[in-house]
């Protein structure tokens, strides 16, 4: 990603009118440069990469400033998984046209955010593509040297902590797509657009960086549902755990879906797109963790607890029965 010089191709245009302005870090040589550089420090250095494709993680004809906005947010969203401080990113942008009715939003959304969570843009590559439109970022956070969150490393006894509230991007894309959450809310458009908006624009847990490294044993962002994401956490640690299916918190519109039999609680717990933070805390560490995400603003559930064996974690209703659940989480392939 290089701004225009002498014999300057409409790439280089494109470049230098959109994104150059985002490249505000002076690593990035205001994309002048074949490379950027990210200056070195005593921290550890977290790199994350996803990819968003069209038609998959966004419909064709969301907003552009929303699709930038996810792009960035989902990467941002592992950083703060990870107890990281965002410090750049590199965007790879495929496009069947360059649009300036496109690309204008978007690049106006994502510089919002960039400069919002401190995360500048550093370079990248743009390209041209007959398929569908892909937005892919690496983003780069730092954590103090060997502080980093794993998605390993919970203990029996431990709290399954979730961030937010579960469940309601999925309905915002059935909503989107005119399906059985769209119709049942039909009369109620505030509830409508709360739940598109968690599927546009998730809402990423940076605030909460400091608290997970601090006090976390465990953690990972909730990408691909929350039974699936929590059964990939308990492996990584070689255990399992018991979860309250009750307690999983979920917000006013989903919580009436539910009680109307719109939605079951399987769906909730094994859609994609939450964008939420998993974590186990220790027993002991849990009200300081709390008392540190009532100061960030952050909302945090406790659901259930980590516990020995390797079985699959296990979701129990009010009754103590056992949830069955036919799928534990969106699946690519």
């Amino acid at each position: 990603m290089t701004a225009p010089g002498a014999g300057a191709s409409g790439e280089d245009a494109l470049i230098a009118r959109y994104f150059r302005p985002l490249a505000t870090d002076a690593g990035a040589f205001g994309l002048v440069d074949d490379a950027a550089i990210l200056k070195a420090s005593g921290d550890d250095l977290v790199v994350k990469t996803d990819a968003i494709v069209e038609g998959v993680h966004f419909l064709p004809d969301d907003p552009p400033d929303t699709i930038a906005r996810k792009a960035l947010r989902v990467n941002l969203s592992d950083l703060a998984s990870k107890g990281a401080t965002p410090c750049g990113f590199l965007l790879t942008l495929a496009l069947r046209k360059a649009d300036d009715a496109w690309l204008a939003p978007f690049a106006r959304g994502l510089g919002e955010d960039a400069a919002h969570y401190g995360c500048p843009l550093l370079g990248g590559d743009t390209v041209s593509t007959p398929g569908p439109l892909m937005i892919s970022i690496a983003a780069f956070g730092r954590v103090p040297s060997g502080s980093m969150v794993h998605r390993f490393g919970a203990q029996p006894g431990d709290r399954v902590v979730v961030t937010g509230t579960i469940g309601d991007a999925s309905l915002g894309l059935d909503i989107l797509k005119g399906g059985a959450a769209a119709a049942a809310l039909a009369d109620n458009p505030a509830a409508r657009d709360l739940l598109v908006g968690r599927y546009r624009v998730p809402q990423p847990r940076n605030a909460l960086a400091q608290a997970i490294r601090d006090h976390a044993s465990a953690s990972m962002d909730v990408s691909d549902g929350l039974a699936g994401d929590l059964a990939k956490l308990c492996a990584a640690s070689g255990l399992s755990a018991v979860i309250d299916a009750p307690g999983i918190p979920l917000s006013a519109p989903a919580a009436s879906l539910l009680a109307r039999g719109i939605v079951g609680i399987g769906t909730l717990v094994s859609a994609g797109d939450d964008y939420e933070i998993l974590c186990a805390i220790p027993e002991n560490r849990f009200e300081a963790f709390a008392q540190a995400a009532r100061a960030a603003g952050v909302a945090v559930t406790p659901i259930g607890t980590v516990i020995a064996g390797k079985a699959a974690p296990r979701f129990l209703d009010a009754q103590g029965s056992e949830v069955p659940l036919p799928r534990l989480s969106y699946s690519h392939f």
